[in-house]
């Protein structure tokens, strides 16, 4: 691979369609990953009293979103050679700001432009069938199929290759996800 971007894969796509699940495997199988931002922050901001949270403040929100993903960015450099798979990536949160009808400030556009990934990206597409609700997941099915048009429409603005994953087992989808990717399993 010939710089360290070619080595970030993103997986991206609604809320609930199996990127985390994806995500654990695929570091079940021994590759590096890098977690979801918007649950992560989530957490610690009801932890702390926060108010960067999607029903409070979401602009704020969504600059702790791209804090977030460029540190993860930047500390997958930092990790020895090889794949590196991403529980979404900077550009989401431009589809996010769009989705919320709020913004997207010059700086998070810069960002979503300068700190690229693989060009091949992978996409979650909205699964009904394993669609759930929680404490931090409060989105609507139509919701999901908002965010998933949101910001696969920025990713494809961004020139990169959307690869849609199979509504398949988890499985099924780790084996996907390493062939696309173009990497042997061990």
């Amino acid at each position: 691979m010939q710089n360290d971007s070619d080595r970030f894969f993103v997986l991206t796509g609604g809320p609930g369609s199996g990127k985390t699940t994806l995500i654990e495997a695929l570091r079940a199988e021994g590759c590096a990953t890098a977690p979801e931002a918007g649950r992560g922050i989530i957490r610690d901001q009801v932890a702390i009293g926060g108010a960067a949270l999607p029903w409070q403040d979401r602009a704020l929100f969504a600059e702790l979103m791209l804090s977030w993903e460029l540190r993860s960015w930047h500390a997958a450099r930092a990790e020895p050679p090889g794949p590196i798979f991403f529980d979404r990536g900077a550009p989401d949160t431009i589809g996010y700001l769009r989705l919320c009808g709020l913004l997207v400030p010059d700086h998070v556009t810069s960002a979503a432009r300068k700190f690229r990934y693989a060009r091949r990206v992978f996409v979650a597409p909205p699964w009904p069938e394993i669609f759930t609700q929680d404490e931090e997941r409060k989105q609507t099915l139509d919701e999901v199929e908002r965010t998933f048009r949101s910001v696969t429409g920025v990713y494809a603005e961004l020139d990169y290759e959307l690869v849609p994953l199979p509504l398949a087992s988890v499985e099924e989808r780790v084996r996907f996800v390493i062939d696309q990717a173009g990497l042997r399993r061990t």
